[in-house]
């Protein structure tokens, strides 16, 4: 377990810094479509424009996410914090390298005048707020906080690797997205983690890219464009009718 903490926080280290290039190529992009494109500006001082700015990123952190686990090009990015077969709060450092679009996600918000640094501050605190979420010392809460925020509970069904768990509660601060979109699962046992094939290294640079390289060969293989394509942005596991189904 200690070398795979390890491995979490080293990933999340580097993380950091290749975070911070993209959130400052992300913060021009934003304050360009806030100046230029919104049709109003809200108020930095009002309290409706925190939560607008609060939900409207968990809403789209949702949707990022639910992608994340549907289109194998991204999820290549997004494993790589699924990979631990342990579940603590290393596990929650445990981040991915590369953006894969994810700044594409929070153009609405500036663009319907909420001010970019609104849109970081907020995304922050979704952030940290999914840092306690990652344990199993805490059990199920008082119900209905349970009905509406994510929670531990949710979160390691979330990162289980049992069918019924999988691609389920990708909620960020609210559990209702799930609820609301038919994404939710109760947790029921307590989940095996990682992923549906585990990759059994420590070393954080497979860790982060051996899911691009299993997508490289298998597009190379790949005889029809349709093919090709099936495997780049079909939903991880994805296969020709015609071939051996693949291990998310």
């Amino acid at each position: 377990m200690r070398r795979d903490a390890w491995a979490s926080v080293s990933m999340g280290l580097v993380s950091v810094f290749t975070t911070a290039v993209w959130k400052l190529l992300a913060l021009f992009g934003y304050a360009a479509i806030y100046a230029y494109l919104a049709p109003w500006h809200l108020p930095a001082t009002q309290w409706y424009t925190w939560v607008i700015a609060l939900v409207g990123v968990d809403l789209l952190f949702y949707a990022y996410h639910r992608i994340a686990h549907r289109v194998r090009l991204i999820w290549a990015t997004h494993q790589a914090h699924h990979s631990s077969q342990y579940f603590n709060f290393a596990t929650a450092l445990r981040q991915k390298w590369n953006n894969s679009g994810e700044i594409l996600m929070w153009i609405p918000l500036p663009l319907l005048g909420v001010p970019p640094w609104m849109v970081f501050a907020s995304f922050s605190v979704n952030l940290i707020y999914q840092f306690w979420v990652h344990t199993e010392r805490i059990d199920k809460l008082w119900r209905p906080f349970e009905f509406v925020f994510n929670t531990p509970s949710h979160h390691r069904v979330h990162h289980g690797m049992d069918k019924q768990y999988l691609d389920r509660n990708y909620g960020g601060i609210l559990i209702l997205w799930d609820r609301l979109f038919g994404s939710y699962a109760d947790e029921e046992f307590r989940p095996h983690y990682g992923l549906t094939k585990q990759v059994d290294t420590y070393n954080i640079w497979k860790l982060q890219t051996h899911e691009y390289v299993a997508i490289g060969r298998d597009v190379r293989a790949a005889k029809r464009w349709r093919d090709k394509l099936g495997y780049a942005f079909g939903p991880p596991g994805w296969a020709p009718r015609d071939a051996p189904v693949l291990q998310k």
